[in-house]
């Protein structure tokens, strides 16, 4: 990071005495050089952005496959779970420590009321995108079928973008 800081120094004085000098084509092609060198630099940040598009399934949903502290997890997308919800089952495979765990949370699932209990994840990622210290919710045994990507992952990315065919899933760089 400081080899770059001097080079943008270099490069600005050097584009000032071509300025002080007043050559109009000089300027041009300092111009250039600068634009090109800054671009050079920044390009491996920029590059760095961490994207993952997922398919609509057939029924409507966004389907994936993360991983809960390196255990595989099949996940669906909802914007309407405040939280990120797992399965008594897929927390027990990720080593999550169920038997700790208080259902003290009131809870509105698609098959009705239940309970669930608070903890948090140390890493939840999907393809490129890695999040720690994840709040997450799990529910007793046989409570739910499938895990929930909800807000509590969505809200910590950059952006998310519905498309008529595809979800766009943008993090930080």
């Amino acid at each position: 990071m400081s080899r770059m800081l001097l080079v943008l120094a270099v490069l600005i004085a050097t584009v000032g005495a071509v300025v002080a000098y007043g050559d109009p084509h000089q300027i041009a092609r300092a111009k250039s050089t600068v634009s090109s060198t800054v671009s050079d630099l920044l390009r491996p940040y920029m590059s760095s952005v961490r994207s993952v598009q997922i398919s609509r399934g057939q029924g409507g949903e966004f389907a994936l496959q993360a991983k809960i502290n390196g255990v595989n997890a099949p996940m669906v997308i909802d914007t309407g779970a405040t939280s990120v919800v797992l399965t008594y089952e897929t927390a027990k495979a990720a080593g999550l420590p169920l038997e700790i765990l208080e259902y003290d949370v009131d809870l509105e699932t698609a098959s009705g009321h239940t309970k669930a209990a608070r903890l948090t994840l140390d890493r939840l990622s999907i393809g490129k995108l890695v999040e720690r210290s994840v709040p997450a919710l799990v529910v007793p045994h046989g409570q739910m079928k499938t895990n929930l990507l909800g807000m509590s992952f969505l809200d910590r990315l950059e952006s998310w973008e519905v498309r008529p065919d595809s979800l766009m899933l943008r993090g930080y760089p």
